[in-house]
């Protein structure tokens, strides 16, 4: 068993062999379910996912979110703009701890900075001509490791092109919503 950054690289290997091999095993439909609980705070759980139409039940997972005191919060949790820059930062450590493992780039230590720049206005509705969301995200990668300089840049080629967040964040990704009314369904 060879073991680098704490991935078993042998089983990343055969994990990604068995994929290659078998796609559907490679196919994952993961569910977060947030309810509103007061004022601008609410709670997600995370719970089960499936993977090649099994449902996988794991440990539950509860997020918390809330605003800060000058967007009407108490600062009880981070925001959800806060925690899409949490979940980069996540997607990312994973990608270079992966991917460093698979080519033989030994990681001392690794952390991402990470900023976004938004402006109520489009969130507010006060500008059409203002973005609801990030105007800009910007993400400094903190490496030391026993690699070159051209081992880092193709480490962060590789990571950049197969981060699922790092994908979804620059790429439109169809989204589907429906509201249900509980007052119709109890009719």
């Amino acid at each position: 068993m060879s073991i680098t950054n704490g991935v078993d690289v042998e089983q990343l290997g055969q994990a990604v062999e068995t994929i290659t091999d078998e796609p559907e095993g490679g196919q994952f439909r993961f569910r977060a379910e947030t309810e509103w609980t007061d004022g601008l705070q609410s709670v997600t759980v995370i719970d089960d996912f499936d993977q090649a139409g099994e449902q996988i039940h794991t440990q539950e997972f509860h997020i918390e979110g809330d605003e800060p005191e000058q967007i009407l919060g108490e600062r009880a949790a981070p925001n959800a703009v806060e925690l899409l820059l949490a979940a980069l930062g996540s997607c990312l450590s994973v990608g270079y701890a992966a991917n460093a493992a698979a080519m033989g780039i030994e990681l001392d230590d690794l952390r991402f900075e990470l900023e976004g720049d938004v402006d109520l206005r489009g969130f507010l509705g006060i500008s059409e001509d203002v973005r609801a969301g990030y105007n800009a995200v910007t993400c400094t990668a903190y490496i030391d490791a026993d690699a070159s300089d051209e081992e880092l840049a193709e480490l962060r080629e590789r990571v950049e092109a197969t981060s699922p967040l790092l994908d979804n964040i620059t790429n439109a990704v169809p989204l589907e919503t429906d509201v249900v009314s509980a007052r119709k369904r109890e009719l």
